[in-house]
């Protein structure tokens, strides 16, 4: 199994509105047949993501499956990146992990 995990960077004042970018990604997700779930780091150093994203996969096409299907119809997904996008610090960390059973 593989774990896709994506960290946001986000201001403290942009929280709660990344929270439901997120939550809106999780829900294409899950209707797409996979697992995935919303990371709120309790403590954190400096530099490191506000919120993470985490998807779970059977193989690593899921992955590109999911990124291109989107949240939703075509300009739904763009509407929802451009105002994603808008509150990033920064563009996302994406690590690809395996996990060892």
């Amino acid at each position: 199994m593989f774990l896709a995990r994506f960290s946001y960077d986000v201001l403290p004042t942009d929280r709660q509105q990344a929270i439901e970018h997120i939550r809106r990604e999780i829900a294409a997700a899950q209707a797409s047949g996979l697992k995935a779930r919303l990371l709120i780091p309790l403590t954190r150093g400096q530099h490191c993501a506000a919120l993470q994203f985490e998807v779970e996969l059977t193989n690593l096409d899921q992955l590109d499956q999911f990124r291109r299907r989107g949240v939703g119809s075509e300009s739904e997904t763009g509407e929802w990146m451009r105002s994603f996008s808008d509150i990033l610090r920064s563009p996302p960390a994406v690590e690809i992990l395996r996990t060892e059973e």
